[in-house]
């Protein structure tokens, strides 16, 4: 079995010396008819030198004919002790044997090859999310004596990377966002994805974006139909909301980070959604007092939301208690309105509980004041995110009882 071409361990190193992983390496080569190559290595490709990024062909020094590069742990004298079909193929095709040599250099190792040659770990830190021109990455303390060079390693190996960060353990507590700190490439945090059919801008440093959320994004976007009321309690830079009307729904959409406000209404433009949108910048609990009452302000009849999507998964459960008796002066015109109904309730959370489902239920039902009925409620796994802890969505309609609550 042919073994992986490795770098030469450089254990110590903390600035990055390219020049360092230079490596020789040599294998059996065949020489064969130029116009036999094709078929050979078909009958032979078990045999092959099969290494990524390297050709199983190399030119030969004498007219019309190549070299066929055979896996690196063979020997003329292993030839012999081939199954007989490939024994009397390379018989018959040869024209001799000899050893070819190349030179391997710091641009042909991947980032994790590189990053094993240097850091003396089973694990190696070459995992990173990618958001426009920057790559996130969430480093173990562990590593940091190597941050700067782990740094610029990816920025070598990615040509759409010109900006590597790395996560701090400080968050900023009041808008929820992680503060960053920059280990190779330009400064420059304002970034541009593509998601959902829109385009978003945004300073990464100063609002939350998390592109694994994306099938989150789309699974919920999916249920909202054209000319529903949508409420989006933390909105961030849009991720719900943009999509949301772009497809027809009216969409209320809130945050409490001054950045995110700022750059939904910039992403508003930048998207061309010149109706069915409506931005604030509020506390939760304020602002899905306040949605509920402009939008009732629109008409003499009941008129409410169908889904209110509440994506702050430390936090939104606690939220929950502004719904108890959220529409209680409003009671008169729901039993008035034959086709009343209460929204539905997207609410993010994390569990470590064993039985998820359960324990997400019983903690919403605690804060809203009212049992959430687990028939028709539903608890979906959105992603792990850490060893035993898992990020989930609880969707359930608000009940009278929560609704219409006088104390």
């Amino acid at each position: 079995m042919t073994r992986a071409f490795v770098p030469p361990v450089q254990h110590g190193m903390k600035i990055l010396n390219r020049e360092a992983f230079k490596k020789t390496v040599s294998t059996l080569a065949m020489r064969v008819q130029a116009k036999h190559v094709g078929g050979l290595m078909k009958n032979l490709s078990s045999e092959l030198l099969n290494q990524p990024r390297l050709r199983n062909v190399a030119n030969s020094d004498q007219p019309d004919t190549k070299l066929i590069l055979l896996r690196n742990d063979l020997r003329e004298e292993d030839i012999s002790k081939l199954p007989e079909e490939m024994k009397s193929i390379i018989e018959k095709e040869n024209l001799g044997f000899e050893q070819y040599s190349m030179d391997l250099d710091y641009s042909y190792w991947t980032a994790d090859q590189i990053l094993h040659a240097v850091i003396p770990a089973e694990d190696t830190p070459a995992s990173y999310t990618q958001i426009g021109h920057i790559a996130h990455m969430n480093l173990k303390e562990e590593f940091f004596p190597w941050k700067e060079l782990i740094g610029q390693v990816i920025l070598d190996k990615n040509k759409n990377i010109t900006t590597v960060v790395n996560k701090t353990n400080n968050i900023d507590t009041t808008f929820r966002f992680f503060q960053m700190e920059i280990l190779a490439g330009e400064n420059n945090m304002i970034a541009q994805v593509k998601e959902s059919g829109c385009r978003f801008k945004f300073d990464f440093s100063k609002v939350y974006w998390n592109s694994r959320l994306h099938t989150e994004h789309d699974r919920l976007i999916q249920m909202f139909k054209k000319d529903e009321y949508i409420c989006d309690v933390f909105a961030g830079v849009g991720p719900f909301a943009l999509p949301s009307a772009k497809k027809g729904s009216i969409v209320y959409a809130n945050d409490l980070n001054p950045s995110s406000y700022e750059w939904l209404n910039e992403n508003v433009k930048l998207n061309k959604i010149t109706k069915g949108i409506h931005t604030y910048n509020l506390d939760g609990r304020e602002f899905i007092k306040k949605a509920v009452e402009d939008l009732q302000a629109t008409s003499k009849e009941w008129k409410t939301f169908d889904h209110f999507v509440m994506n702050l998964p430390a936090t939104a459960i606690e939220f929950l208690d502004t719904f108890h008796g959220l529409y209680r002066d409003q009671k008169v015109r729901f039993d008035a309105t034959q086709s009343a109904k209460l929204p539905m309730i997207h609410c993010h959370c994390f569990t470590r509980s064993s039985e998820p489902a359960n324990d997400i239920i019983e903690r919403a039902s605690q804060v809203i004041g009212a049992p959430i009925d687990r028939a028709t409620s539903v608890a979906h796994n959105v992603r792990n995110v850490a060893p035993n802890k898992e990020m989930y969505c609880l969707s359930f309609r608000l009940t009278p009882e929560m609704a219409f609550a006088t104390r």
